[in-house]
C-alpha cells in the first residue's frame, strides 16, 4: 500500500530540483532552508524555471507559490501541449493515501479527457508502487436519475468512462457520489470534472487538513509538480519531485 510517510522518511536521492517563488515568499524560502539540500534551487522567474527544466539544468521542478497563469502557460508552450493533465496525491487524517484527478478547473471536460488522464495516472501510480483501482465519481446515485439533467449527464458519463476503462482491462467502477466510500476502496478517484476535483482537493486539504503532496503533470516528458500557492510548507512537494526524478535516472 502506498503510504506518504514512506516517501518522506527514506534517504533522499541526489537530484536537482527547482522551486518557483514570488518575491519575499517566506514559505518557499523556509521550506528550502529546512530541507537543507544544496541541490534545491529557488527560482523567481517562471520562464527561467521552465527553460532550466527542459535544458536539463535541473531534473525536476515544483511550482511553489508562483502564479499558475503565467507559469503553466509557459510550461504548455515549452512542452508543446494544449492542456496539462495533473493528478494530486492526498492523504486524509487517519485515512489512506489516494490519487485524484482531474483537479484543474480546465481539465476533464469530456469523457475522453478523463479516460486519458486516468490511464496516464495509473502509469505513474504503478511506478510509485501504488494500487490501481479506479473509482469514477458522478453527481448522484443511480437511483437519482430523472431528478436533475446535469446529474443525469454526469451519471451517464461516469458509466461510459467505466465501460471504456474496463474494456482496456483497468479495475474501474462507478462510485456514484459516494466519495466517503471511494477514498477507502479505490486508489485513484476520477472526479466528474476539474472544477469538482479542485473543490474536493481544497476542502480536504485546506479545511480538513489532509496532506496534499502536489499534483505531478502527467502528459509532459519532464517532472513538474504543481502546487497550491497557499500552501505553507513545500517540503513534501519537493521530496515528491525528487522521487519522481530519481525514477527517471
Amino acid at each position: 500500500m502506498f503510504v506518504v510517510k514512506d516517501l518522506m522518511q527514506t534517504d533522499l536521492p541526489n537530484v536537482r530540483v527547482g522551486i518557483g517563488s514570488v518575491a519575499d515568499s517566506k514559505h518557499v524560502e523556509s521550506s528550502v532552508r529546512a530541507l537543507n539540500k544544496e541541490s534545491v534551487k529557488i527560482y523567481y522567474d517562471p520562464k527561467k524555471l521552465v527553460d532550466d527544466l527542459f535544458s536539463g539544468e535541473i531534473d525536476a521542478a515544483v511550482r511553489g507559490d508562483m502564479s499558475s497563469a503565467e507559469l503553466l502557460r509557459i510550461l504548455k508552450e515549452k512542452a508543446e501541449v494544449s492542456e496539462l493533465e495533473r493528478v494530486v496525491i492526498m492523504e486524509p487524517k487517519n485515512g489512506r493515501a489516494f490519487f485524484m484527478a482531474p483537479v484543474g478547473i480546465d481539465e476533464g471536460r469530456t469523457v475522453e479527457e478523463k479516460r486519458r488522464i486516468a490511464v496516464n495516472a495509473i502509469k505513474l501510480m504503478r511506478k510509485m508502487g501504488a494500487g490501481t483501482r479506479i473509482a469514477v465519481m458522478s453527481g448522484g446515485r443511480i437511483g437519482d436519475k430523472g431528478r436533475n439533467e446535469a446529474v443525469d449527464r454526469s451519471i451517464s458519463d461516469a458509466e461510459m468512462l467505466v465501460s471504456m476503462l474496463q474494456k482496456e482491462m483497468y479495475d474501474a467502477y462507478h462510485a456514484e457520489i459516494l466519495i466517503e466510500s471511494a477514498v477507502e476502496e479505490a486508489d485513484l478517484i476520477i472526479a466528474p470534472d476539474g472544477v469538482i476535483g479542485n473543490l474536493i482537493f481544497r476542502t480536504l486539504h485546506f479545511i480538513g487538513d489532509a496532506i496534499a503532496l502536489g499534483a505531478p503533470v502527467l502528459n509532459i516528458d519532464k517532472v513538474f509538480v504543481d502546487t497550491s500557492r497557499v500552501k505553507t510548507d513545500y517540503i513534501d512537494s519537493i521530496i515528491l519531485a525528487m522521487r519522481l526524478a530519481e525514477g527517471r535516472k
